[in-house]
């Protein structure tokens, strides 16, 4: 998987600049106290989910699926599960529960849609209430939202360590200034957002994010990035912290 733009260059091993994130499409908005189970589950794996289906592909029979949490080592499946949580709401699909999105007015699962505006060559974010990926610290809950493309995440509030791991994965996580927030926006879905100057970002700035609706209209709502130290920021503008370690140690 290859979810976002590449970050080496070549033989040099230099950091491609992060790109802007131009008319990103919401993948999921979510509410409050969406834990990293909620974004990564543990728990068993459905049949006819897109995880499920994977495996049925490969021939595992359903007796053996086993959980995500036993099958951690295999980026096909953790991706596939990634926001699969059978108790997730996405608020682009009311009414729904269980890892579902919406592509083109279809409902689909999220790593599908995911997959669809992958092919359109669309990057992603995840719009979020307070309290974004609370509970324990799982690792899969950032790295399965980079593979699926998601460049940004706008919540209200982050949880400390998830923050920290999204930031690791090259993910920009942005808060909403106080008193905003998805439900102050009114958003549906069908709306784009773009953040520019992305490889000029600095801890802790405010971050202008314009909004663009299906009917033309747009504005500018204010954020704050959350890549807090500079160090973080390091990580941040080399693609994530492996490719940062990766550089050092050939440097």
């Amino acid at each position: 998987y290859i979810a976002n733009p590449p970050y080496f260059d070549g033989m040099t091993m230099q950091p491609v600049p992060v790109a802007d994130i131009v008319d990103a499409k919401p993948l999921a908005i979510l509410g409050d106290s969406i834990t990293t189970d909620h974004i990564s589950p543990a728990g068993s794996i459905k049949a006819d989910s897109p995880a499920g289906k994977w495996l049925m592909e490969r021939q595992v029979a359903r007796a053996d699926f086993n959980s995500y949490g036993a099958r951690r080592g295999n980026d096909h499946v953790m991706v596939r599960g990634t926001f699969a949580n059978i108790r997730i709401r996405n608020e682009m699909v009311p009414g729904v529960e269980g890892g579902m999105s919406r592509y083109a007015g279809e409902v689909m699962p999220i790593y599908d849609v995911a997959m669809r505006h992958r092919a359109d060559g669309t990057p992603l974010i995840v719009i979020a209430g307070k309290e974004y990926g609370t509970g324990s610290s799982r690792d899969w809950a950032a790295k399965g939202t980079n593979l699926l493309g998601v460049r940004a995440v706008i919540a209200e509030s982050f949880e400390r360590i998830h923050r920290s791991n999204l930031v690791g994965m090259g993910v920009l996580p942005l808060q909403f200034v106080e008193g905003g927030g998805r439900q102050t926006l009114g958003l549906t879905g069908d709306e784009t957002f773009s953040i520019i100057g992305v490889a000029a970002i600095r801890p802790r700035q405010t971050v202008e994010v314009t909004l663009t609706r299906a009917d033309g209209s747009s504005e500018t709502f204010a954020t704050r990035c959350r890549i807090d130290t500079v160090n973080e920021l390091e990580y941040f503008l080399n693609g994530g912290i492996l490719h940062y370690v990766l550089r050092n140690l050939a440097a």
